[in-house]
């Protein structure tokens, strides 16, 4: 066996459809790791750009081309990648994201001082129009606090995601098609059964947000496909009001949109008490990771209360009413919710103001 053939350490699994004008930020990225020992696996859609011709010209011979005999969606595209796969690690990173230099370096330090972890995210950037935000991510995370917020929630970017090979494989397959742009979340899902998911909280991976990227073009399919997830993780708890729950989940938690009134506050705050219960019954966690999963559901709960303020689609007098003991006010002050309260209160004069207008104008 010639060194060339000899099998990575890392394989490096980027599906692409499209991607010329992004990938070779991307490849470049990779190639300037710190950690040398990878192959870096491109499985190419059926693009009808110049993708694959930006690929076979990269000058690195870790560096593969795998292409679709026909176009198979995403998911088909990098499970192809996860079956071409040789190394000890499979690292994740979607053909628009950028790696920082040290990412693999310290996923594999990680991954070798923690034998017991089969995944492992990382902190991202926001990339939008040249400029470098933090995400909305926690800060500071323990891996108790990860396998937490999967039940309430996405909480890693999949471009930061590294896994054990030999664990990934006993999954079949490694992401599920028939759950589309939620197939990651729901990835952690089932893997979380073979051992323990964490995060480093340093900013390894810029995440591109862009018109074309995916999360803005398909963000109906995502929900649903979310939906499903939570609905088969809440399955145990709710019976047959997993879905109802997991839906305003998705909605509320999730995607960050207003409730549309009290009652539904209340169930929401109800479910959380619930799954959080149940979270910390049936987890060993020290009084760090509750802290700070008490700490990070408060947050939550907190965004939740003021959305809906100030929409107007509630008021205050409904938060302070339905909010569960343990949430308490979240981590907004009454300050923040009163001021909240104040705008939805406003929007809700106007609305009446336009629509007594419609009326008079009608007569």
């Amino acid at each position: 066996m010639t060194a060339a053939d000899a099998a990575p350490l890392v394989s490096v699994v980027v599906a692409s459809y499209n991607g010329a004008a992004l990938i070779e930020e991307t490849l470049a990225s990779v190639t300037a790791q710190t950690l040398t020992d990878f192959e870096l696996i491109v499985v190419d859609d059926c693009s009808t750009d110049d993708t694959c011709a930006v690929v076979s010209a990269w000058p690195d011979p870790r560096v593969r081309l795998v292409t679709m005999a026909k176009n198979g969606g995403p998911v088909r595209t990098r499970n192809r990648g996860f079956a071409e796969a040789r190394g000890r690690y499979i690292a994740a990173l979607d053909h628009d994201d950028i790696c920082r230099p040290d990412r693999f370096a310290r996923q594999v330090s990680y991954f070798e001082a923690h034998p017991d972890t089969v995944l492992l995210g990382t902190s991202a950037e926001i990339l939008c129009d040249g400029k470098v935000t933090p995400s909305r991510y926690a800060p500071t995370t323990t891996p108790a606090l990860v396998a937490w917020l999967t039940c309430i929630e996405n909480p890693l970017v999949w471009s930061s995601t590294m896994m054990r090979t030999d664990v990934a494989r006993r999954l079949d397959p490694i992401t599920r098609p028939d759950l589309l742009f939620a197939e990651d979340f729901d990835l952690y899902q089932r893997i979380r059964h073979f051992g323990a998911i964490a995060r480093l909280d340093a900013p390894l991976v810029l995440y591109r947000v862009h018109p074309g990227g995916v999360s803005k073009r398909f963000e109906d399919t995502m929900e649903a496909s979310a939906v499903r997830v939570l609905t088969e993780r809440y399955a145990r708890l709710f019976d047959d009001r997993a879905e109802t729950i997991a839906r305003l989940m998705v909605s509320h938690n999730m995607a960050k949109r207003p409730v549309a009134d009290r009652a539904t506050l209340a169930i929401l705050g109800s479910a959380l008490s619930v799954i959080q219960a149940d979270f910390l019954a049936t987890h060993r966690c020290d009084s760090h990771d509750i802290s700070l999963i008490r700490w990070e559901t408060a947050r939550r709960w907190g965004d939740i209360g003021r959305v809906g303020l100030r929409a107007g689609t509630i008021r205050l007098a409904d938060v302070l009413a339905v909010r569960p003991d343990h949430l308490g006010l979240g981590y907004a002050s009454l300050e923040a919710l009163l001021w909240s309260g104040l705008i939805g209160g406003a929007r809700r004069a106007r609305h009446r103001m336009e629509q007594s207008r419609m009326v008079q104008t009608a007569v």
